[in-house]
Formats: structure tokens, sequence, C-alpha cells
């Protein structure tokens, strides 16, 4: 049942997808993140009471940090979806567990000095390469689909994989608190909900649609629904072995993105394209066993 649930969130967060691209024509990204936002804080606020969880943290301050970090990653997801083919916008964004396996490489080596008591830490082959093929799935996966109106997206696609890593290593670090994951979402909706309205002030108001802005409500729920069965999949996942199955699990939301991108916006996507996102799900998958053998027991990465 765990990989029927991370499945099933791949798909919540693919159709998301499509429900932000559809609403991009009519709401700028900062309206869209702090819809997304109020919507979010809702729902997460009936889940929390529901389950008797408390809303009041002891940290807020690294609350705050990590809703910063993922509205950035949030709003540059949102701004690359309106302006990219759903399937790349998507696979950008999935560069996350790539990204932290660079960092996992950089801050070794940063972390050494040399000395003869402190040999030359060893160069990880299999992370090294883990980030080499990955970035040559962005190389391939860009150049031949993006026209150079488009390049700008492109790396702010990129970018929101980027903060992504950011935000997903404060949510560790949370977890390792005590921080109950719905505790964390809320704040989080929190931080999309405020840092939006404060966009707005600056990119201004969309003129209100008829019928539709009824985009806006599947978005913030499609969100919420992808992140709890998400979180089920891993609260059923019983074995070290079934928690990789289930984080590989997510990389499925291509899939979807790529079916809903040909099927419902008509985008080509030549062949060596495919064969870049090919390879930038197989190196997320190798950064996520990497990853779970390194740091067993952390949460789930959320899109």
């Amino acid at each position: 049942m765990q990989a029927l649930w991370m499945v099933l969130a791949a798909f919540l967060f693919a159709s998301m997808g499509v429900c932000v691209k559809i609403a991009s024509d009519f709401f700028n990204s900062a309206e869209l993140v702090c819809y997304r936002g109020i919507i979010g804080m809702g729902i997460l606020w009936l889940l929390s009471h529901s389950q008797k969880v408390t809303l009041a943290t002891r940290y807020p301050g690294m609350h705050a940090w990590r809703s910063l970090v993922g509205v950035a990653s949030l709003g540059a997801w949102f701004y690359a979806i309106a302006h990219l083919p759903l399937a790349t916008a998507m696979t950008l964004n999935y560069m996350s567990s790539v990204w932290i396996a660079a960092f996992l490489v950089g801050g070794t080596l940063l972390a050494w000095r040399p000395s003869a008591a402190a040999p030359r830490p060893a160069l990880q082959g299999p992370l090294v390469l883990t980030v080499l093929t990955g970035f040559a799935g962005v190389v391939l996966m860009l150049r031949p689909s993006l026209d150079q109106n488009q390049a700008f997206a492109g790396l702010v696609g990129l970018l929101s994989g980027l903060s992504a890593a950011f935000a997903y290593m404060q949510v560790v670090a949370l977890s390792r608190l005590g921080e109950p994951e719905s505790r964390t979402v809320f704040y989080f909706a929190v931080g999309s909900a405020v840092a939006g309205g404060l966009a707005m002030l600056f990119t201004g108001m969309s003129d209100w649609p008829s019928w539709q802005a009824l985009w806006l409500l599947p978005i913030g729920v499609l969100a919420a629904g992808g992140q709890l069965c998400m979180t089920r999949a891993y609260a059923s996942a019983k074995s070290q072995r079934g928690t990789l199955v289930v984080a590989n699990l997510q990389y499925s939301g291509i899939v979807f993105a790529g079916i809903y991108s040909v099927a419902l916006f008509g985008d080509k996507i030549p062949p060596i394209g495919w064969l870049g996102m090919a390879l930038i799900v197989g190196s997320g998958i190798l950064a996520t066993i990497l990853r779970a053998r390194a740091a067993p027991g952390t949460p789930a990465e959320e899109h």
C-alpha cells in the first residue's frame, strides 16, 4: 500500500502543476503562492485539530527560515511552470535530490583542512557520479527544449530545485527536533500566504476573472492531498527497503507531468529532452538511495 500512496501523491502533485499552469493565464506567481498558502492553512489547521496536534512551536525562527526558503522555491517553481513545458518545470524542481548530493560532496571538501593527520577525504565516487549525471541531464533537457525567450525561465526552474534542497535540509533539522510534519507544513503555508501577499504589493493584482478563479481551489487542495499521501506512504513503510521504494516512486510525478504536458498542452519534447529527463530521474533515485544510507529516517521532500 505504501507504494500506491506514493504514486497517488506524485499524481496529485503533477495534477497541481496542471492547475498552476492553467491559472497562470489569469494570476501572477505571487498571487498563486499567496492563494495556495491561504487554502493550505485552512486544510492544515483542520488536519492538526483532528490529530490533536498543537500549532504552537518552540522554534519560530527555524520555521521562519524554512518558510522563507520554501516560498522562494515555490515561487520559482510556479514561475517555471507558467513559462516552460510542464514536464520540464516539474523535472527541474525534482533536481533537489541531486543538489543535496552536490552539497554533501562540497561540504565534505570544504570541511577538510590539509594536514598530515587529516588526509584528503575520499572523493565519494557514487555521489560525484550522481551529481554529474544529473547536470548532464539538465544540459540535454534544456538545450533542445527551450528557445531564447524561455532561457530565463529555465534558470528560474533550476533555482527552484536548488532552493528546495535548502528547504529540505531545514525540514530535516525540524524533524530531528521532534516537530510534527503537519505543524511544519502549516507554518510553510502561513509563510506562503504572507510572502505572496507582500510580493503582490510589487507585482500588483490581476483582474479577478469569473469562473477561471476556481482553478485556485484545486491548487491548494491537491498540494495538501499530495503531502498527506506522501506522509502516509512513508508512515506505512516498515523497513529501510520499503522506505527506499517509496522515496524513489516520487519520481513517477515526472512521468505524470510528461503525459499531461503532451496530452493537455501539446508540448513537443524531442528525444534528447526525454533522455535528459531520464538521466535526472536516474540520478535522483541514486541520490535518494545514497542519502537514505547516510541519514536513515529523514522525512520526505515536498513538491
